[in-house]
């Protein structure tokens, strides 16, 4: 199939074509009827969607405790005094938390690794939030009363990098455990429905490397 070619009557029309198009997952001829389609709405509607964006580049932040994307130093979460801050829950991505919080079956806290060990995508160790999480974890009172939940995806990458985090928290003695497989191997947290997370989460066991 050939590929989409446009002659497009402005430069300006041309411009928002291509930024739009720098999205993931967005092509060319959907840019452009995108970009149509916010050529035709009023402008206080267009001001303030690109306004909202702007914030969330200039103002979001990552809470200092678990990476967490936050308007705040501390995210919500973290700041809950309700949620049970002796289980961490460890996760990939912003994704997984909504993922996991949209199940309404876990109170406790989160640390977001910000992906997960793949050497064929030279992310390493050094890359993620793995310090921040040791020392999260050794600055506990008594870690042999807390958990760590590894909620990872279930495919190579995924396995590395609970088995990583595993040898790096078994010396302060905290309970590690991970999602009861009712997720398929290689499944994404995001695209679990929410009874079959929430019964993960649940039933979630002892991690055995």
């Amino acid at each position: 199939m050939a590929s989409f070619t446009e002659h497009y009557p402005s430069q300006l029309l041309s411009d928002a074509v291509d930024a739009i198009s720098s999205l993931p997952g967005v092509g060319r001829r959907s840019a452009l009827r995108l970009a149509l389609h916010l050529l035709k709405q009023p402008a206080e509607n267009v001001h303030h969607f690109t306004a909202a964006i702007d914030n969330l580049r200039d103002k979001a932040r990552y809470c200092r405790v678990c990476s967490m994307i936050s308007d705040d130093e501390v995210c919500s979460i973290c700041s809950d005094r309700t949620r049970d801050h002796r289980t961490i829950c460890v996760v990939e991505s912003v994704r997984d938390v909504m993922s996991i919080e949209n199940t309404g079956q876990y109170h406790g806290v989160y640390h977001v690794l910000g992906g997960i060990i793949s050497p064929m995508d030279g992310i390493g160790p050094s890359d993620l939030t793995i310090k921040e999480l040791t020392e999260r974890v050794s600055a506990l009172d008594d870690p042999a009363t807390a958990e760590v939940i590894l909620a990872l995806s279930g495919d190579v990458e995924g396995e590395t990098t609970s088995f990583y985090l595993y040898r790096q928290l078994a010396q302060y003695g905290i309970r590690i455990s991970s999602l009861a497989r009712g997720l398929g191997f290689g499944d994404d947290l995001e695209y679990a429905d929410s009874l079959t997370l929430g019964r993960s989460i649940t039933h979630r066991q002892p991690f055995h490397p």
